[in-house]
């Protein structure tokens, strides 16, 4: 793989940091329309961007100014790359550059750029990075978090180029079929039509990065299988990339029922939200247990999300960290 070399040069200097960009055909998309990019990198680091030409001057504090700079110099390489910029890209620049200046790493690396057939994928946060290595280089992943924060997509993402690229000839999904506070009755149907309410989220994902009719022949030919996690028991899977989505609704004997289903030349994603569990009362999750058994076993990776990771609407950050600042006010007075 060739690691493609920016061809921006960044003298900083007392204040403000400049920057200069060779590429004067990228620099409407850099910028935004009206500089919409660069007055929002202003807004997410507290600086002042002023551009001129190919070339930008970032004021404001010294630590506000290495991240922004670090954003604009990630949103350039991308475009150099032949990838969209669009304000959710400028967001994750920000969150990138953010983890890498309090870490001191470099850009991101062409590492973690998923390609699939239909998109080419990137991370949009510093843990979804750390996720999307763990993802490609060990074999049991365990990716906790709040819901929106790419756990299930990613996985979804990286076991698709596994599968186009012939590193795995598998790819099976699965979901405990638990109803999330509802009680559903009985459902028409054939064993399909009963769990695929249960698995749509896979199916959504899968299309978004596959050709409908792609997706259809390779579920037909069994190289995609997707399945409620009670058809799992019994079987080795062998040369497969396995996700079980959903984690926190099962139990402990199903957890590790799915994790001693792993055969030769097997990888396994786990996903799942611990602060939504769905289990009847008192059952207790199996996620829960295999966090706590397994967090020192070799080749095992946990990857934990936060608020700051989710990359839907915005709100949805402000929701979920507005419910755990009432729980955990609740928490602390339980008889109120």
């Amino acid at each position: 793989m060739t690691v493609l070399q920016s061809s921006i040069t960044a003298k900083p200097i007392q204040d403000p940091l400049q920057l200069a960009f060779e590429d004067n055909r990228l620099l409407t998309a850099l910028y935004g329309e009206f500089d919409r990019n660069l007055a929002r990198i202003e807004e997410r680091t507290g600086t002042s961007i002023a551009s001129r030409g190919n070339r930008v001057a970032i004021s404001g504090a010294e630590g506000a100014r290495q991240l922004a700079g670090q954003a604009l110099t990630d949103l350039y390489q991308r475009l150099e790359k032949g990838l969209d910029v669009n304000e959710a890209d400028v967001d994750a620049a920000v969150r990138l550059a953010e983890g890498r200046v309090s870490e001191d790493e470099g850009s991101a690396a062409d590492d973690t750029i998923i390609r699939t057939r239909k998109r080419q994928i990137t991370p949009r946060s510093h843990n979804q990075a750390r996720y999307v290595r763990a993802l490609q280089s060990s074999e049991l992943v365990f990716g906790l978090g709040p819901a929106g924060t790419g756990k299930t997509y990613l996985a979804v993402a990286v076991a698709v180029s596994q599968l186009l690229s012939g590193q795995v000839e598998r790819l099976i999904l699965c979901r405990p079929a638990v109803e999330a506070g509802e009680k559903l009755g009985f459902l028409p149907g054939d064993i399909k039509e009963k769990v695929d309410p249960y698995l749509r989220p896979l199916y959504d994902a899968l299309y978004d990065m596959i050709s409908g009719d792609q997706v259809i022949r390779r579920l037909a030919s069994g190289e995609i299988e997707i399945a409620p996690l009670a058809f799992m028991r019994g079987r080795t899977l062998a040369n497969s990339f396995i996700i079980l989505d959903e984690a926190q609704n099962t139990t402990s004997v199903q957890m590790k029922m799915l994790l001693t289903r792993m055969g030769a030349n097997a990888r396994m994603a786990v996903t799942g939200d611990p602060s939504q569990v769905d289990l009847p009362p008192g059952t207790r999750s199996g996620l829960h247990d295999a966090r706590a058994v397994l967090q020192d076993v070799e080749g095992v990776t946990f990857v934990e999300f936060e608020h700051g990771d989710v990359v839907r609407h915005a709100m949805v950050s402000r929701v979920l960290q507005a419910y755990a600042r009432h729980e955990a006010k609740r928490d602390a007075e339980p008889n109120k």
